[in-house]
């Protein structure tokens, strides 16, 4: 299972702090979501958990949001937008060329069945962010909970792809998989939803190394040796 977290400058931590500590909650990788962060990925191949570079795209309109996905796409392993708007929800998960809509709930976004739809459509992966509910309280905390539940019913409903993730901005925040499960039992999701949502960030990305490594040529289709009949 993996984790997504924010890392310095992003966050509070550092990259190689995230990962150490991923690994002694029991972890096998973590993504970085960087936006101004530019760890050195190649130091931290010594550390007992897979590091996978990732770019969250922050922009304020669908317009801004495209030109990161252009820049960026070829550049990193994993592509993250974040939503939280209406327009903005909407634009992620209608690109094929983005890997997670993140955030979709926040800033009083909406997500409703045709969004769930395009989702599943094009292969982007809806976030559950279970951040707000380990971090508020009182009625903010209720509110992110209704959200959450509304959104996992039309994921279910139209089987669309999605994540989990706590969304750690250092490692103090970091919550075992174990402890995640709980918290998603509590709130409505399954034990299995949970581990399934934190294990799809590794299939993400070990697709997405596949595919620019050079024996990929497009899905079901790779390079390789070919055995001659004697």
């Amino acid at each position: 299972m993996y984790e997504a977290a924010h890392v310095y400058p992003d966050g509070e931590s550092t990259a190689s702090r995230v990962a150490h500590t991923a690994a002694r909650h029991g972890y096998e990788g973590v993504v970085v979501r960087a936006r101004d962060a530019t760890p050195d990925y190649d130091a931290l191949s010594s550390v007992d958990c897979d590091v996978v570079d990732g770019i969250e795209v922050v922009a304020d309109d669908p317009d801004r949001a495209s030109g990161g996905i252009g820049n960026y796409r070829p550049k990193t392993t994993l592509l993250l937008v974040r939503g939280g708007t209406d327009a903005l929800n909407r634009f992620a998960v209608e690109q094929a060329r983005v890997d997670v809509l993140t955030r979709p709930m926040s800033n009083d976004g909406d997500f409703n069945h045709v969004l769930a739809k395009a989702a599943k459509k094009n292969a982007v992966r809806v976030e559950f962010d279970f951040g707000p509910v380990l971090r508020l309280d009182g009625g903010h905390r209720v509110q992110a909970i209704r959200r959450l539940r509304k959104l996992r019913e039309l994921v279910d409903y139209y089987d669309a792809p999605y994540v989990v993730s706590a969304t750690p901005g250092s490692h103090l925040q970091l919550r075992a998989p174990r402890e995640l499960v709980a918290v998603g039992e509590t709130i409505g999701f399954s034990a299995e939803q949970v581990r399934e949502g934190l294990a799809e960030w590794g299939r993400l990305a070990e697709r997405n190394r596949r595919r620019t490594s050079e024996s990929f040529i497009s899905p079901g289709v790779e390079r390789g040796r070919y055995e001659e009949d004697d």
